[in-house]
């Protein structure tokens, strides 16, 4: 299971690197996994401004439909449209080309308050 020390993580299995003031947010390789093949993302949020944990779309795999999380307060500024015409990404390569939103973080503090690689890695077991 792949857990990059870089990064930050959610209880609800979406990952966060900050790259200045916008966050790039996807979900996990543990979640990926769990999820099975994924063939549809829909993020309908985009020039939003939501509030941490509202949900900013959904994730759909062969056998569930699941909502997407926002780890922290912000605008969503970019979805990643690669991984519209392209589902199998996030499956693929869920740290690199399936990352799913950029967000335009509301207060960077609340970055550092989500989980570490050790943390998460507790919540998974």
């Amino acid at each position: 299971m792949n857990i990059p020390d870089n990064l930050k993580y959610t209880k609800e299995h979406e990952w966060v690197r900050l790259e200045g003031d916008v966050a790039v947010v996807g979900i996990t390789d543990f979640a990926q996994g769990e999820l099975g093949d994924i063939v549809f993302v829909e993020v309908e949020t985009v020039d939003e401004t939501l509030e941490a944990d509202e949900v900013f779309g959904t994730i759909e795999a062969v056998k569930t439909v699941s909502d997407l999380f926002l780890p922290v307060a912000g605008e969503v500024v970019e979805f990643n449209e690669a991984v519209e015409d392209d589902p199998a990404l996030v499956n693929n390569d869920p740290y690199g080309e399936g990352w799913l939103i950029k967000l335009k973080v509301s207060n960077l503090a609340d970055v550092e308050g989500l989980l570490d690689g050790e943390a998460y890695k507790a919540v998974i077991g």
